[in-house]
């Protein structure tokens, strides 16, 4: 790839995580997430924002190196306090017209050999400071976006039989690609693509299904909606009537499933990245609602102490529907990456739901919307089930059914 043409795809990046992304309004605020490798991007997006007429834009750097060293050197009481302070100060930058925008260069693998019980106690300890103001992103409160950029290790991931910067020219490449960057205005092709999103979330909630079939090798799941969900594809909105797009890319129409409400066997069909270690090859078995086993091939005690965050960790709180030919499914490779897996395939997420699912959620008290079946959680995970051979099915509440995705793919 030409610098050049890099620097312009960058700048094209910049636009859209801005323009679309967080569909910035003038005074504005923006918490900027990134690490070394985001830095380039990061640059442009700063300088975009200001000439977007953002009031501030707040820079939150963070480092694989020091991060290891932090879990390899670290005195062992650090990963059982996280200092209040740091969640009041994000707090009052939402309460304060603040917005996140995340850019992650994640490495699939960066903790494998790092002590797995500090990992899960930092998590937790992370999702129990955090949970009072996980409701402003989790319910559209705050504009947010995640997008990534990659970096070698994540490049020697996806490519490994290609040589370190070839690998990381070929996934600049995809991802590129896969985020309409090479578009003639990524700008206006993102708002054609969330139309295209927008029709089939109408479709699904003018049909207003009961429940959701999955079935598939391995996979026989029944999944029961909450009454009054909403389907959401592309763009969010807030109640003040801004839009924006949380996941750069996206791909998929998503809904609430009752947290109570799940019955059946389903089989992952891609890796789970999750805080820096891969489980693979793994299965979940749900009754009234509830994990009451699972088998993984690798990284079976990455999913138990996932299991152990809270009782919300072991039920759903999202169905994801995405067509196995998406464009990001149709290059073939697997990420290791959930935000560009997820929407090669459909998926499940462990944990909390999200507000914007279910309608008047604004009106609702959290207790009501636990009795309609919203699933809590300190922590949200998806994990894949999509795939060529994957039929979907919507049952109606007279019992009839409409085929939703056969082969993988929409009908």
């Amino acid at each position: 790839m030409k610098h050049s043409n890099h620097l312009f795809y960058l700048e094209n990046y910049a636009k859209v995580l801005l323009d679309v992304g967080l569909g910035l309004r003038s005074n504005d605020g923006i918490l900027l997430s990134f690490d070394e490798v985001g830095l380039p991007l990061a640059r442009i997006v700063v300088r975009e924002a200001y000439r977007r007429g953002a009031k501030d834009v707040i820079t939150i750097f963070a480092d694989d190196t020091m991060n290891l060293d932090r879990y390899n050197f670290g005195m062992d009481k650090i990963f059982d306090d996280m200092p209040k302070f740091k969640v009041d100060y994000r707090e009052q930058a939402f309460l304060d017209n603040y917005h996140s925008l995340y850019i992650t260069s994640p490495n699939p693998e960066l903790l494998k050999d790092v002590d797995g019980d500090r990992v899960a106690r930092w998590q937790k300890c992370v999702s129990q400071a955090t949970e009072p103001i996980q409701h402003y992103q989790m319910d559209n409160k705050v504009k947010w976006c995640v997008a990534s950029v990659p970096g070698p290790a994540w490049a020697k991931k996806v490519f490994p039989e290609l040589e370190k910067s070839q690998a990381l020219e070929a996934l600049w490449n995809l991802i590129f690609e896969a985020t309409r960057m090479k578009e003639e205005d990524p700008v206006e092709a993102w708002k054609r693509h969330d139309v295209l999103l927008k029709e089939k979330e109408k479709y699904l909630d003018d049909n207003n299904f009961d429940k959701i079939l999955f079935k598939g090798p391995g996979t026989d799941l029944e999944i029961t909606l909450v009454k009054g969900h909403k389907w959401i594809g592309g763009s969010s909105k807030l109640e003040r009537g801004d839009v924006f797009m949380a996941n750069i890319p996206t791909e998929e129409v998503f809904t609430m499933p009752h947290a109570k409400r799940v019955e059946g066997i389903v089989r992952a069909t891609k890796p789970l990245s999750l805080q820096g270690q891969l489980v693979e090859n793994f299965s979940i078995e749900f009754k009234e609602g509830k994990v009451v086993a699972f088998e993984a091939e690798k990284g079976r005690e990455v999913l138990e102490k996932l299991f152990a965050m809270d009782e919300g960790a072991m039920r759903l709180g999202e169905v994801a529907l995405v067509p196995d030919d998406s464009p990001i499914s149709r290059r073939g490779v697997l990420f290791f990456n959930t935000l560009f897996d997820e929407n090669a395939s459909c998926h499940l997420a462990l944990g909390n739901a999200y507000g914007e699912n279910l309608r008047q959620a604004q009106e609702l008290s959290d207790e009501e919307k636990k009795k309609l079946g919203m699933n809590t959680s300190m922590v949200h995970v998806d994990f894949m089930v999509g795939g060529p051979e994957l039929e979907v099915l919507g049952i109606k509440e007279d019992g009839s059914q409409v085929v939703l995705l056969q082969d993988g793919n929409w009908v």
